[in-house]
C-alpha cells in the first residue's frame, strides 16, 4: 500500500502536465480551426462595405444566386438597413432571410465590425463577420458560411487529444510504477558498490 503511495506521488505531477500539456494542444488547434473560419468573409464583408460607401448600391453586393444555408457550405452575403431590416440576402433559411440578433447589430454600430458564430436555428451554425458601412445610406454587411466542416474537424481533434491523453497517463502511470519498482534494486545494488 506504501508503494502505491509513492507511485501515486511521482506519478501526479506528470498526470496534471499531460493533462495540461493535451488540453493546450487541443485549445490551440480548435481555435485556429475556427478563426480561419472566418477568412473568407473577413474580405468579403469588408469589401462589399467599401463598395457600399463608395456608392454602389448594396444590393448590387449580394449575389442573385440563393445558398440554403441549413444544408450548403458556399459563403452567402446579407445586407441590412440601419434599423436591422434585410435589404437583401443571398443566404436563405428554408427559403427566408434569416434575421440577425438585434444586439449584434448594435455592437457592429459602436465597433465598427464584429466575428460571430450564429446559430440561426438548432443544427445550423455560421461562421459569420458583419460589418458597418457609413456614408448616406448606413448599412450592415454580414458574409457568412456553415462551419459544418469546421465543427467535423474539431470533433475529431478534440478525439485526438484526447486518445493522445488517456496513452500519455497510462504511460506515464506505468512509468512511475515502474521507476518505483526498480528503485529499491538500485539503492541495494549501489550500497554494495560502496
Amino acid at each position: 500500500m506504501e508503494s502505491m503511495a509513492r507511485v501515486m506521488r511521482r506519478w501526479l505531477p506528470v498526470a496534471a502536465a499531460v493533462t495540461c500539456v493535451c488540453g493546450l494542444v487541443y485549445a490551440a488547434v480548435q481555435q485556429d480551426l475556427r478563426r480561419g473560419a472566418d477568412d473568407p468573409q473577413i474580405q468579403m464583408a469588408e469589401d462589399a462595405a467599401r463598395a457600399i460607401e463608395q456608392g454602389t448600391p448594396a444590393e448590387a453586393r449580394v449575389s442573385d444566386e440563393t445558398i440554403a444555408i441549413e444544408r450548403s457550405l458556399a459563403p452567402f452575403v446579407a445586407v441590412f438597413d440601419d434599423r436591422g431590416e434585410i435589404l437583401k440576402s443571398s443566404g436563405m433559411l428554408h427559403g427566408r432571410a434569416p434575421r440577425l440578433p438585434a444586439g449584434v447589430l448594435e455592437y457592429v454600430r459602436r465597433h465598427g465590425e464584429d466575428r460571430i458564430t450564429w446559430q440561426p436555428e438548432r443544427g445550423v451554425r455560421v461562421a459569420a463577420v458583419v460589418a458597418r458601412c457609413a456614408g448616406e445610406r448606413p448599412c450592415f454587411v454580414l458574409a457568412g458560411r456553415s462551419l459544418r466542416e469546421i465543427e467535423k474537424r474539431e470533433a475529431a481533434i478534440l478525439l485526438m487529444a484526447f486518445l493522445a491523453w488517456v496513452v500519455a497517463m497510462a504511460a506515464s502511470l506505468v512509468a512511475a510504477a515502474v521507476v518505483e519498482a526498480l528503485l529499491p534494486r538500485y539503492a541495494d545494488v549501489r550500497s554494495k558498490e560502496v
